[in-house]
């Protein structure tokens, strides 16, 4: 058994917790990371009674000043943490007390730890969010700036990971830019929900005190405050929308991984990844690892696994707190983690891509790549579509049959299969012909590819531009 029951609470309880029930409830081992958090939100707090008349001005210093030294000394990693206090939330308040006294314990008035901790998520959170917004910023430029100078680089474009038609590198990467991009929308619309004050709610109906919750929120930073009580002090939602736009990201992410793995293999040899971002063998001495791209590419399933973890939690509670809720932490620290390391990996490797120009264009030149503009000629050339896209069958077969891409083949050799091919078929049978057809926004034109490298920068400055 425990020594005691805990102060906070024990009022009521004639024995105290049994010493394996006390570890197992406690919290205080993954919430202690919330400490400046729920600093800032006990400071607000207090500011906001002592405003009310709830507490006086010498009574607000003196619990300011001392949470402010707790501050330092959590800082410095010297306050003396307990798990006889459960969470990080009395491990404050009893410093508090043997600090400043018996005004500590007034700190509590008004609130509950129901709306402390979910305040303190919040903020904590927010602050991560926009930790993540800056990596994702710095993702977006250098996709966009690779893109830009690889406007011109021809390389296959895949369907079924078959050579389907040419694109251009910087086509391609301006495609991931694309998920990103919707990424950063998600991440900044899921901070809206997040900012939003739960203080005042208390444990789940509010308080009896002449509290302005408008105050705390404006200390505080939040947007308004929360409508309702009942919801504030249960409300988990904005954990499991973040979580579900980490999925999000971390598929697009692994995604991308999936690609730089194939590109930097022997059998693509399309890109170069610097040495500082990879490893090598422990006994096979040529191997040159692509290990950034693939650990993000594993750390995808473990985010997957917070985000239902987290909607399972939740499905069955009926309003308002539940113990349950404190198995939301772990999950969403976690989360945030992988996020923040996946992000700060790719934001560090992107610009360092290396591309091999010249293998990318030999390999767009096997597979046929141009057939579909060959058909698109026979089209323009006055030949029905289906047919068209018989004859270029015809034609890859022959080409099949003798190792020759349709650009290789003579004039004679494509007019066995239709007397409409005519000497200008080249001009559209060439890869650099081919990517500059598809001249329209959108497409893989290099001009079209240096215009959307633009738009994205544009869009971007824009977006941080209003966040400021």
């Amino acid at each position: 058994m425990s020594q005691s029951t805990n102060q906070s609470w024990g009022g009521r309880f004639n024995e105290p917790t049994d010493a394996f029930v006390e570890r197992f409830t406690a919290s205080v081992g993954f919430d202690q990371r919330l400490a400046q958090h729920d600093i800032r939100g006990s400071i607000a707090h207090a500011t906001m009674l002592a405003r009310v008349g709830v507490l006086d001005d010498a009574e607000r210093d003196a619990i300011i000043d001392g949470l402010n030294d707790i501050a330092q000394e959590i800082e410095a990693d010297t306050f003396p943490w307990s798990i006889s206090l459960e969470d990080v939330h009395m491990n404050i308040e009893a410093r508090l007390t043997e600090k400043i006294g018996i005004v500590g314990k007034k700190l509590h008035t008004g609130r509950s730890r129901n709306d402390q901790i979910a305040t303190d998520i919040r903020l904590f959170l927010r602050d991560e969010i926009d930790a993540i917004e800056a990596e994702l910023v710095r993702l977006r430029e250098g996709l966009i700036e690779l893109a830009a100078n690889h406007a011109d680089t021809i390389m296959p474009g895949f369907t079924h990971l078959q050579s389907a038609q040419p694109v251009t590198f910087g086509h391609h990467l301006l495609a991931w830019q694309e998920m990103v991009a919707r990424d950063h929308e998600r991440l900044l619309d899921c901070r809206k929900r997040v900012n939003v004050m739960p203080l005042g709610a208390a444990a789940l109906a509010g308080t009896t005190y002449p509290i302005d919750r408008h105050v705390s929120t404006e200390l505080l930073g939040f947007d308004r405050p929360a409508e309702n009580s009942l919801d504030a002090v249960s409300d988990r939602d904005f954990a499991i929308e973040f979580t579900a736009f980490a999925s999000t990201l971390l598929m697009h992410l692994s995604r991308m991984s999936e690609e730089l793995v194939l590109w930097t293999s022997a059998q693509f040899d399309f890109i170069d990844l610097p040495d500082r971002f990879c490893t090598g063998s422990s006994i096979m001495p040529q191997k040159k690892n692509p290990d950034v791209p693939e650990l993000v590419r594993g750390k995808t399933g473990r985010v997957y696994g917070h985000l239902m973890s987290l909607l399972t939690l939740m499905k069955s509670q009926p309003l308002a707190y539940n113990k349950d809720n404190q198995e939301d932490k772990e999950p969403l620290f976690d989360t945030l983690d992988t996020v923040k390391g996946s992000l700060r990996a790719f934001a560090d490797m992107i610009p360092a891509v290396e591309a091999k120009a010249d293998n990318m264009y030999a390999a767009a030149r096997r597979g046929f790549s141009t057939a579909t503009d060959l058909a698109d000629y026979l089209v323009r050339k006055g030949v029905a579509f289906r047919d068209a896209h018989e004859i270029v069958g015809q034609s890859v077969a022959h080409g099949i049959r003798h190792d020759k891409d349709l650009s290789e083949m003579s004039l004679d050799e494509l007019q066995q299969f239709s007397d409409t091919v005519e000497a200008d078929v080249f001009d559209i049978l060439t890869l650099e012909g081919s990517v500059a057809a598809r001249n329209h926004i959108g497409g893989t034109a290099p001009d079209q590819v240096r215009a959307a490298a633009q738009r994205a920068r544009d869009a971007l400055a824009t977006m941080t531009r209003q966040e400021t």
